[in-house]
C-alpha cells in the first residue's frame, strides 16, 4: 500500500512562523461604486467582439516589461490572501489530506506545510492522485483534471467505495474545515460532509468561492495533464486567469464591467448610426414629398369651403323662401275670411236646397225598392218556369223507358248465353292437364348443385382479379413516381427556377421580396420588374463577365416604372413589416424620364468598329422594353466592350470617349480584355482626360446556374427504376390474364347449365301465370252472369215507372199555380211605382227652381273662393318647399364634418346677433350696426362662390391620400426616432462615463500587475541564459485584451508567442513553471499546485527553476504551494519552510511506521558521512 513520508528533516511545527504572520489587506476605495463583488463565472459567459485596435507594442528590456501608464502613478500595492494564523497556515490551505480506496491508495494520511510541499515518488506511485483527489475533495469537477470524467473511476479497483478527506485551515478565532466526499464505484453521485454533517456540493462550493479556493485556475491549480494546455491557452485567456488568480481582487470585475459595457457602448453606438441613417432617409423622404402634402392641404381646404357652402346654401335658400312664406299665409288668411262671410250670407237659401235634396232622396229610394221587388218576382217567375220545363223532361224520359222495357229483356236473354259459352271455355282450358315439367323443388335442387360446383371457380376467379388489380395499382404508381421525377428534371432545366434558387442563397432579403411580389402584383399599378439579374439575360456568354461587371450592385435592384408603386413597394418591404412579415433591405429603383438626363453613346458604330470594339453593353442583353431607361441610367448604352485588347488602341479610345457633348462634359467607360476603363474629364483647368482601370472580374451571377449533376442522376435513376418496375408488372400481368381466360371458360360451361335451369323455371312460370288468369277471367264471368240472373222481372219495372209519372205530373200542376199568383203581385207593384215616379219629377222641378236661384247668389262666393284656393294652393306649395328646404338643410348640417358644423354654427350666431342687433337699434331709432365680419350672403351669391370653389377644385390635381398619411406618420416617426436618439446618446454617454471610470481603475491595476510579473519572469529567464517577455496587448474589444507571453531559447531567435505548437515540450514547461513562479508572490489563493511541470527540462534549466521555486514560495508571506515531481537532482536548495512528501509503493511495505522513513535514512547517511570523514582524518 503507497503511504507517505517524510523527508529532507524531521517534520517539526515552524514556531517561529506564529509571530511572524501578517494581516495581509487589499486596498479599498471607499467612493468607487463598482467596488462590488462579482461572480467571476459570470463574467466569462459575456463574450464581446469589436474592431481592433493596435496592440502596445512593449520595450524588450531587462525588467520584462514597460513603464506603467501615467494613468498609474502610485505604487502596486500588495493583493495577498487572507492573514497568517499563528501556526504558519493561511485560511483555505491544506492542514491535511486523508484517502481511503482512492485510485492507487488503500488508505493513506499526510499532513502538507504551510509553504512548499514538495511530492516526490516515481511513477505510478500516486503522486497525480493527490493533485486529484484534492480537485474532487473540494467539488471541482473532474474535467478540471484532464483525466476520467466519470467519478466511480477514481474508486480504487476491487472495492465498492472510497472516500477523500480534506482539512482545510479556517480563518482565525475558527475550527478548521474539514470536509469528505464518499464515491460509489457503481454510481455517478457522491455525497458530502462539512464538520462531520451533511452538506450540498453548492454549500461546499460557496465554500471554496469564501475562501477564494482556485482550483478551476490553470494559473492556480495545474495538473499533469493539462500542462500542455496551459500553453495552448489563447492570451484572452491567460489574461483573465491571471486577473482571477493574482492581483486586485476587483480585476475581473472591472474587466467584466468594461466587457460589458463595451458590448452596450458597440451596440448603442450601432443602434444610433442606424437610426440616424433611418431618420436622415425619413426626412429626405419626406421633403420629397413636401409639395404634394402642401397641394394635398390646400386641396382640403377647398374640399372644406364647399363642403360649408353645401351647408350655408340650403339654410340660405330656407330664409329666402321663409320670408315668402310668411307673405303668403298673410293673403290667405285674409281670403279665408272673406269666403267665410259670402258663404254665411248664402246659407238659408242653401238650407232649402238640402231640403229638398232629402225629398228627392225619400222618394227615389222608395222607387227603387219597389224595382228591386219587382225583378226579384220576375226572377221567382222564370225559375217557376225552369223548374216546369225539367219535370216536362222527366215525364218525357219516363214514356220513352216504358216504350223500351220489351227491348232490354231480349238484350239480357241474349247475354246470359253469351257468358255460358264463355264460362264453359275458360273452365275447359282451366281443367286441361300441364306439360311434363320438373317440379320447382328439383330446380332448386339441381341449382343448389350448380353453385357449389361453381363456387370454388369464382374463388379463383377473385383471386386472379385481386393479383390483377393490385398489379395495375402498383403500375400505376410507378408511372406517377416516374412522372414526377420527369417533372423534377424539367424543373432542374427551368432557368427562372435556377435563378430563383441561386438568388435566395446569394440574397434571401432580395428572394423573399421577389417570391412577395409575384403573389401580390394587384398592389402595383404597372408591372415591377423583379431585379436585372431575374429579368435580364446575355446573349452571347463571351460578354457574360464585362457587363456583369459594369452592371455591378444593379443586378439586385427592384425597378419599377412609376412613383407610386416604388412607394408601395418600400412601404410593404423596407419601411413596414407588412409585406414579409419583418422589416427587409432591398434596392427600389424609379427615375422619371428626361430627355436631358438621356446621354446618346459617346461613339457612333463606325467609331467603335474603326477603334476595334465589339458593341455596347446593352447591345448583349434581352431584357422587358420597361427596363431600358434603368439600363441607361447605369450607362450601358454608353459603355463599349472588346473581347480582344490586340487591336484596341485606349489612348485613342479615350479621346473618344471623352469627347464633350450637349448636357454633359465628356467621359464614359469602355472595357478592353480583362480591363475596364473609366474616363473622365476635368472640370477645372486644361480640362485634361483621365482614366481609372479596374479589372473585369468573372460573372457569378449573370451566368445561368449549373445543374447539380448528382441531383439529375438521382432523378434519372427513379425515372428508369420505375420504368423497370412497370415492365415487370406488364410481365407478371401476361400469365395472369390467361388464367383468368381459362377460368372465364371454365365458368361458361357453367352458365349454359344455369341458364337451362332458368328457361325451365322460367316455362312453370308461365304455365302457372296462365292457369291464374284463366281463372281469374272465370271468376268475373261468373259475377256477370249472376248479376244478370238478379235483375227483377219486366212487369214490376213497368209498374214503377207509371208510379213515377204521376208524382211528376201532380208537381207540374202546383208549379203552374205558383206562376199565375206571381203574375197578379208583378201588376200591383207596377201600379205603385208609377205614382212614386210622378212625385219624384215634381220634386226634382222644385228643386232645379231653387238651385238656379242659388247659383245666383253664388257666383260673389265662387269668384272669392277660387282666389282663395288659388293662393292657398300656392302658400302649401311654398310651405311644402320650406319644410323640402328646412330638412335638406338639416341633413346637410348633420352629415358635416364637425369642423364645418362648428364653423357654421359660429356663422350662424354672428348673423343672428347682427340681427338682433339690427332690430333694436331700429325699434330705437339707432343707425343700424356694423356687418363687418357678418355673412350675408344671399344663394346666387352663395352659388356663385361655390362655383368658384370647384373650379379652383379642378385645377388642383389629385394627390394620393396615403402619400399625405405617410407624410404625417413619417412626421411621427421621426419625432419618436429623435427622441429615441436623444435617449440613446444619453446612455451612450453614461457607458462613455462607465467605462472610463471602470478603465481608470482596471488598466493601471493590470498594467502594475503584469509589470510586476514582467520583471520577475524577464529576471528568471536571464538566469538561464534565455529571453522572456511579456505584454499586454490591448483592443477596442476589451474582450481581446491579452497577455501574450514572448520567449527566445537560442541567440539566433527572436522573441516568440508561447503557443502550443511552436515551442517543444520542455520549452512550453520552462515557460509554464516561470510564468506561474513569477505569479506567485501576486496570488490571491491560500495554496497553488503543479504537477510534473519540469517534464523535458534540461539539468540546468531544472535546477535552476527549483532553486527558484523554492526561493518564491518559501518566503515569509507566500502561500501554500504544491510541487509534485517523479525525479530529484542532487545537491537542489532547500528550504526550512519547505516539507518533502515522499510516496514509496511496492509488493510489499514494512509494518514499522519508522523503516522507510526518509528522515532516519538522511539521518543515517549524514552520520556514516561525518564518520568516514573523521576515519580520513
Amino acid at each position: 500500500m503507497p503511504r507517505a513520508t517524510n523527508g529532507v528533516k524531521k517534520e517539526k511545527v515552524v514556531k517561529e512562523e506564529k509571530n511572524k504572520g501578517k494581516q495581509r489587506q487589499q486596498p479599498e476605495d471607499e467612493e468607487d461604486p463598482q467596488n462590488e463583488e462579482t461572480s467571476a463565472q459570470d463574467a466569462e459567459e459575456q463574450e464581446e467582439s469589436g474592431s481592433p485596435r493596435g496592440s502596445k507594442r512593449l520595450r524588450v528590456n531587462d525588467q520584462g516589461d514597460s513603464a506603467p501608464s501615467p494613468s498609474g502613478s502610485q505604487p502596486l500595492p500588495k493583493y495577498q490572501t487572507l492573514p497568517r494564523d499563528t501556526d504558519g497556515y493561511i485560511p483555505g490551505s491544506i492542514v491535511r489530506i486523508q484517502l481511503k480506496n482512492f485510485v492507487t491508495y488503500d488508505y493513506v494520511q499526510f499532513r502538507p506545510g504551510p509553504y512548499l510541499n514538495m511530492i516526490l515518488g516515481p511513477n505510478g506511485t500516486g503522486k497525480s492522485s493527490i493533485a486529484c483527489a484534492i480537485a474532487l475533495g473540494l467539488n471541482f469537477p473532474p474535467q478540471v483534471l484532464g483525466r476520467a470524467t466519470e467519478l466511480p473511476s477514481f474508486v480504487k479497483n476491487g472495492t465498492d467505495s472510497g472516500y477523500i478527506e480534506i482539512e482545510l485551515k479556517a480563518p482565525a478565532g475558527k475550527a478548521n474545515y474539514t470536509i469528505r466526499r464518499t464515491l460509489s464505484a457503481t454510481s455517478k453521485s457522491s455525497s458530502f460532509t462539512l464538520n462531520g454533517k451533511s452538506a450540498t456540493g453548492h454549500e461546499i462550493k460557496a465554500r471554496m468561492a469564501e475562501l477564494n479556493v482556485q482550483v478551476g485556475n490553470l494559473c492556480s491549480f495545474l495538473p499533469q495533464d493539462k500542462v500542455s494546455e496551459f500553453a495552448g491557452m489563447s492570451p484572452q485567456q491567460l489574461l483573465r486567469e491571471t486577473q482571477r488568480a493574482a492581483g486586485d481582487e476587483n480585476l475581473t470585475r472591472w474587466h467584466d464591467t468594461l466587457i460589458s459595457a463595451g458590448k452596450d457602448l458597440r451596440n448603442v453606438a450601432q443602434n444610433i448610426k442606424d437610426e440616424e441613417n433611418l431618420l436622415q432617409q425619413m426626412k429626405e423622404r419626406n421633403d420629397g414629398i413636401e409639395k404634394d402634402v402642401k397641394r394635398y392641404k390646400e386641396r382640403k381646404n377647398i374640399e372644406h369651403q364647399i363642403a360649408l357652402l353645401d351647408v350655408l346654401i340650403p339654410v340660405a335658400q330656407y330664409r329666402e323662401i321663409r320670408e315668402q312664406y310668411v307673405a303668403k299665409k298673410n293673403i290667405q288668411r285674409k281670403l279665408h275670411e272673406r269666403v267665410q262671410k259670402l258663404k254665411e250670407r248664402n246659407a238659408p237659401a242653401h238650407e232649402l236646397k238640402k231640403k229638398y235634396d232629402a225629398m228627392a232622396k225619400n222618394a227615389d229610394d222608395e222607387r227603387n225598392q219597389l224595382v228591386t221587388s219587382t225583378k226579384e218576382k220576375f226572377r221567382q217567375l222564370q225559375n217557376a218556369h225552369g223548374a216546369s220545363d225539367k219535370l216536362e223532361s222527366a215525364a218525357d224520359k219516363i214514356l220513352t223507358d216504358l216504350n223500351e222495357l220489351k227491348k232490354d229483356e231480349k238484350n239480357r236473354i241474349r247475354n246470359i248465353k253469351i257468358l255460358e259459352n264463355e264460362i264453359e271455355k275458360l273452365q275447359e282450358a282451366i281443367d286441361k292437364p300441364p306439360p311434363n315439367l320438373p317440379s320447382m323443388e328439383d330446380l332448386a335442387e339441381r341449382r343448389k348443385q350448380l353453385n357449389l360446383e361453381r363456387q370454388g371457380l369464382a374463388s379463383e376467379k377473385d383471386a386472379v382479379d385481386a393479383e390483377i388489380s393490385q398489379n395495375i395499382e402498383q403500375r400505376s404508381f410507378h408511372n406517377i413516381k416516374a412522372e414526377q421525377a420527369e417533372k423534377a428534371l424539367a424543373q432542374l432545366d427551368n432557368f427562372d427556377t435556377r435563378k430563383l434558387q441561386a438568388m435566395q442563397s446569394w440574397d434571401p432579403d432580395t428572394y423573399d421580396a421577389i417570391v412577395w411580389v409575384r403573389n401580390n402584383r394587384n398592389l402595383f399599378k404597372m408591372e415591377v420588374f423583379e431585379t436585372p439579374y431575374m429579368r435580364m439575360s446575355v446573349k452571347d456568354p463571351r460578354f457574360t463577365d464585362a457587363v456583369e461587371t459594369l452592371a455591378g450592385g444593379a443586378l439586385k435592384q427592384f425597378v419599377c416604372q412609376c412613383q407610386e408603386d416604388s412607394d408601395t413597394l418600400n412601404h410593404y418591404i423596407n419601411d413596414t413589416q407588412q409585406g414579409l412579415g419583418r422589416k427587409a433591405r432591398i434596392s427600389v429603383w424609379f427615375r422619371s424620364y428626361t430627355e436631358q438626363n438621356d446621354i446618346p453613346p459617346p461613339m457612333t458604330r463606325e467609331e467603335m468598329k474603326e477603334l476595334g470594339f465589339d458593341g455596347y453593353a446593352l447591345d448583349y442583353l434581352i431584357y422587358p422594353p420597361g427596363m431600358e431607361w434603368f439600363l441607361k441610367n447605369f450607362q450601358l448604352h454608353r459603355s463599349a466592350i472588346a473581347l480582344d485588347p490586340r487591336g484596341v488602341n485606349v489612348n485613342r479610345a479615350m479621346e473618344y470617349v471623352g469627347r464633350p457633348g450637349p448636357g454633359h462634359s465628356g467621359g464614359a467607360t469602355f472595357v478592353v480584355g480583362k480591363t475596364v476603363n473609366t474616363v473622365s474629364r476635368s472640370r477645372y483647368g486644361k480640362k485634361a482626360l483621365s482614366n481609372v482601370t479596374r479589372s473585369v472580374y468573372e460573372a457569378r451571377n449573370l451566368k445561368v446556374p449549373p445543374i447539380d449533376p448528382e441531383k439529375v442522376k438521382q432523378l434519372q435513376d427513379a425515372i428508369n427504376e420505375s420504368r423497370r418496375e412497370v415492365e415487370m408488372l406488364d410481365e407478371a400481368r401476361v400469365p395472369l390474364k390467361k388464367q383468368l381466360e381459362e377460368i372465364q371458360s371454365r365458368d361458361k360451361k357453367f352458365q349454359i347449365r344455369a341458364d337451362e335451369i332458368k328457361h325451365i323455371v322460367n316455362k312453370i312460370t308461365q304455365e302457372s301465370t296462365r292457369i291464374s288468369r284463366t281463372k281469374a277471367q272465370l271468376d268475373s264471368k261468373r259475377q256477370n252472369l249472376e248479376r244478370l240472373h238478379a235483375q227483377p222481372p219486366v212487369e214490376e219495372r213497368r209498374a214503377e215507372l207509371k208510379k213515377n209519372l204521376m208524382k211528376t205530373t201532380d208537381r207540374r200542376l202546383k208549379i203552374a199555380q205558383e206562376y199565375v199568383d206571381l203574375i197578379q203581385n208583378i201588376v200591383s207593384e207596377q201600379n205603385e211605382c208609377t205614382k212614386i215616379g210622378l212625385k219624384h219629377l215634381q220634386i226634382g222641378a222644385n228643386k232645379a227652381a231653387l238651385d238656379a236661384l242659388c247659383k245666383r247668389k253664388d257666383e260673389k262666393y265662387n269668384a272669392a273662393l277660387e282666389e282663395f284656393n288659388k293662393v292657398h294652393e300656392e302658400f302649401t306649395t311654398i310651405k311644402q318647399q320650406s319644410k323640402q328646404i328646412l330638412e335638406e338643410s338639416r341633413i346637410a348640417l348633420a352629415e358635416a364634418t364637425e369642423q364645418v358644423q362648428t364653423e357654421f354654427r359660429a356663422i350662424e350666431d354672428r348673423r343672428l346677433a347682427w340681427e338682433k342687433e339690427c332690430t333694436e337699434a331700429k325699434q330705437a331709432g339707432r343707425p343700424l350696426p356694423d356687418k363687418t365680419g357678418v355673412d350675408l350672403r344671399n344663394v346666387e351669391e352663395l352659388k356663385a362662390e361655390i362655383e368658384v370653389q370647384k373650379a379652383q377644385l379642378e385645377m388642383n390635381l389629385i394627390t394620393n391620400p396615403g402619400i399625405v398619411e405617410q407624410y404625417e406618420k413619417r412626421l411621427r416617426d421621426i419625432e419618436s426616432l429623435q427622441k429615441t436618439l436623444d435617449d440613446k446618446r444619453k446612455r451612450r454617454d453614461k457607458i462613455e462615463r462607465d467605462i472610463k471610470q471602470a478603465r481608470d481603475h482596471w488598466q493601471p491595476s493590470l498594467e502594475k500587475l503584469v509589470n510586476s510579473i514582467g520583471k520577475k519572469f524577464s529576471a528568471a529567464f536571464d538566469r538561464i541564459g534565455c529571453a522572456g517577455e511579456i505584454r499586454i496587448s490591448e483592443n477596442e474589444d476589451y474582450e481581446k485584451w491579452a497577455i501574450d507571453i514572448l520567449v527566445k531559447f537560442r541567440d539566433s531567435e527572436k522573441l516568440q508567442l508561447l503557443t502550443a505548437h511552436r515551442q517543444s515540450g520542455g520549452e512550453r514547461s520552462l515557460t509554464t513553471i516561470l510564468y506561474l513562479m513569477s505569479l506567485t508572490e501576486e496570488a490571491r489563493a491560500p495554496f497553488s499546485l503543479v504537477d510534473e511541470i519540469n517534464q523535458g527540462m534540461d539539468q540546468r534549466a531544472e535546477r535552476v527553476v527549483h532553486n527558484s521555486m523554492v526561493g518564491v514560495t518559501c518566503k515569509e508571506d507566500s502561500a501554500q504551494y504544491f510541487l509534485i515531481t517523479p525525479k530529484l537532482l542532487p545537491d537542489l536548495e532547500y528550504h526550512e519552510r519547505m516539507k518533502i512528501l515522499c510516496v514509496n509503493n511496492g509488493e510489499w511495505l514494512p509494518e514499522q511506521k519508522n523503516i522507510g522513513c526518509m528522515n532516519d535514512m538522511i539521518s543515517v547517511y549524514l552520520a556514516h558521512k561525518r564518520g568516514n570523514a573523521a576515519s580520513s582524518a
